[in-house]
């Protein structure tokens, strides 16, 4: 059932005095948005969607505008991994509060309403890591893909086309993509063409001139559905691609993964259905991870989000239970326990280290509840300093 009703819409116009012709042309507008999905909230203005959030219109214009002090609270958190393998860092970009806000609502309410491929197994409602790997058991040949810095990788250009696809007009579609965007600092790769707007397309509002192009953030609610989204024509060519190599095709976030049972696939075949993927990569401006790609022959382990998929049905490998097992021993012995642990491992804080468990074992819980029953008993029964 749809939410809005033109006709209570232009009743309350009307006895408002508002001019009859622009309320049929906000009505016009609406009814584009409306025959998208109906459950789509119109959007008229900016004004109207600090309506809609209960956030002061000041604050959100201060964001569209890029004049605001920045608005999120951004640090680096290490990757984990071994002590003796080299460790990147992501960026985190935690929105100030009324922006967490704006952007929890235009993700309830806008985002949720989008479709992605059916190849996208990340950020959508009955989307689980074990359907995806359950698409690639019993597989002979697999091939595994990496984005670099999949987020930022997409401009508000992306975003813009996202939320024009539902209907809604030019500039509040501009303004909710800057919402959800932040302005990064200038590296090598946003000062190429591609992220360097036109001047001539702002005319109209100066204010909103900025020659440089902002990025989805990581850490903004907004950013995986928006992303998933601006991803789906991507989806469909690489699924295309895998079709036609008799391949089966997921991605999970920036995560590819292609499979085959067949027989008469090879190691040159596999190459050049990689390079295919490299080039469709570039054309929408992503960066693969060169060093992340492999190509698994028939008889090496396969394992899909960290799931063994050799065998009929996905299940957790060797290494994940022996990493909990792992935890739980240190956290238990006398001489260690969770504060000089947590110092090992080189967690920021005991409770780094307890979400990061809580983290193993949810995911767990996914492919086998009984084993993460287990772990959670285990986890309740370790005295954790306050």
């Amino acid at each position: 059932m749809c939410s809005w009703c033109p006709q209570q819409f232009r009743k309350e116009g009307l006895i408002n005095n508002v001019d009859p012709n622009i309320l049929e042309h906000a009505i016009q507008n609406a009814e584009l948005v409306s025959a998208v999905n109906s459950k789509l909230p119109p959007i008229f203005s900016l004004k109207h969607l600090s309506h809609l959030t209960n956030v002061d219109y000041a604050l959100l214009r201060s964001v569209v505008e890029r004049k605001q002090t920045e608005p999120y609270k951004v640090f680096r958190l290490n990757k984990r991994g071994k002590k003796h393998q080299k460790r990147g860092f992501r960026i985190i970009c935690i929105p100030d509060p009324f922006l967490m806000d704006v952007q929890r609502w235009i993700s309830k309410k806008i985002l949720s309403c989008g479709s992605v491929h059916s190849a996208s197994f990340a950020y959508a409602e009955n989307c689980k890591i074990m359907t995806a790997a359950t698409l690639h058991r019993k597989c002979r040949w697999m091939l595994k893909l990496d984005v670099k810095n999949f987020f930022e990788s997409f401009s508000e250009i992306s975003a813009y086309r996202v939320f024009r696809s539902f209907g809604y007009q030019p500039l509040i579609s501009f303004e909710l993509s800057r919402l959800c965007t932040r302005l990064g600092e200038p590296t090598l790769n946003r000062t190429r063409p591609k992220w360097l707007a036109n001047k001539k397309k702002y005319k109209v509002i100066s204010n909103y001139t900025n020659r440089r192009m902002g990025h989805l953030p990581q850490g903004a609610p907004t950013s995986p559905m928006l992303s998933n989204l601006a991803m789906k024509e991507f989806d469909g060519e690489i699924a295309e691609i895998a079709q036609k190599n008799n391949l089966v095709y997921s991605r999970y976030a920036d995560d590819l993964c292609l499979s085959t049972t067949d027989k008469q696939f090879n190691r040159n075949k596999a190459k050049k259905v990689i390079r295919s993927i490299y080039i469709k990569m570039r054309e929408i401006g992503l960066a693969p991870n060169i060093t992340k790609t492999q190509i698994i022959t028939p008889g090496a382990r396969k394992i899909v989000l960290g799931l063994l998929v050799d065998g009929g049905t996905p299940k957790l490998s060797r290494e994940f239970r022996s990493k909990l097992r792992m935890h739980f021993y240190y956290l238990k012995h006398v001489n260690i326990g969770p504060a000089l642990h947590a110092k090992n491992r080189e967690f920021d804080s005991v409770l780094g280290l307890k979400n990061h468990i809580e983290g193993l074992i949810s995911y767990a819980k996914q492919i086998d509840p009984e084993y993460a029953s287990h772990c959670y008993e285990q986890i309740n029964s370790i005295e954790w300093p306050l």
